[in-house]
């Protein structure tokens, strides 16, 4: 029986924690930043939690 196979897009787009968390980075920091506010790129900085609904099928596409 052959091995499942990670989704390779997923994978850099997500981390996975110690505890099972699914840590992703926020939407809207890549391009266009100089009509964004400075206090808006502050705060799309950092990780966010993925949310309840899409964690069951990001899991599965990273084979968990």
């Amino acid at each position: 029986m052959p091995k499942n196979k990670t989704h390779s897009g997923m994978k850099k787009r997500v981390k996975i924690t110690g505890s099972g968390k699914l840590l992703t980075e926020r939407t809207g920091k890549r391009h266009l930043l100089e009509r964004k506010s400075s206090a808006l790129t502050r705060r799309l900085s950092g990780t966010q939690q993925v949310s309840a609904n899409d964690a069951p099928r990001v899991k599965r596409l990273l084979g968990r």
